[in-house]
C-alpha cells in the first residue's frame, strides 16, 4: 500500500478481505450442515437436526449477504444486517461450544468477533457506496 492510501480505504480493504474469508467459513459450515443427515447433525450437537438445517440454511444466505450487495452494488445495506444475523448465530455456537467442548471455544468467538468487526466496519467505518446503488428503471419511482 501506497503512503497516500487513506484510513478509510485500508479500512475497506480489511472489511474486504475479512467479508470473503467469512463467506468461505459460512459457506462451507452451512454446506456441511445441508450434507448431512438430521440425524448426524443431532447426534454432534445438543440441539435437534431440523434446527441444525436451519443455522445452516441461514448460515448459507449471511455468507451471500456478505459479499453479493457489495459486488453488485444492489441494496448495500444488507451487509452489515447480514453481519448482524450471523453475529447472533455465532453467540450461539460460542454458548453451545462452551457447553459441549469447551477444548475448542476459541474458534466461534474469534468468528463472531470478525463477524461483530464486519457489522459495525460496514454500518460506521466504511459503509458501502450507496451512491453507486444500482435502480432498475421501474422501480426507481
Amino acid at each position: 500500500m501506497s503512503p497516500s492510501t487513506s484510513p478509510r480505504n485500508r479500512t475497506n480493504l480489511w472489511l474486504w478481505i475479512v467479508q470473503v474469508l467469512l463467506a468461505v467459513v459460512f459457506l462451507f459450515s452451512g454446506g456441511s450442515k445441508m450434507a448431512m443427515s438430521s440425524e448426524a447433525l443431532a447426534a454432534q450437537s445438543h440441539l435437534p437436526g431440523s434446527f441444525m438445517k436451519f443455522i445452516g440454511v441461514c448460515e448459507i444466505l449471511g455468507a451471500l449477504g456478505l459479499v453479493l450487495p457489495g459486488l453488485f452494488h444492489v441494496r448495500p445495506r444488507l451487509t452489515p444486517l447480514a453481519a448482524m444475523c450471523l453475529l447472533v448465530i455465532m453467540i450461539g455456537a460460542t454458548v453451545s461450544t462452551a457447553i459441549v467442548m469447551p477444548v475448542v471455544l476459541p474458534l466461534p468467538l474469534i468468528v463472531g468477533l470478525l463477524t461483530a468487526y464486519v457489522a459495525y466496519g460496514r454500518w460506521r467505518l466504511a459503509p458501502l457506496d450507496a451512491s453507486r446503488q444500482r435502480t432498475d428503471v421501474g422501480l426507481a419511482r
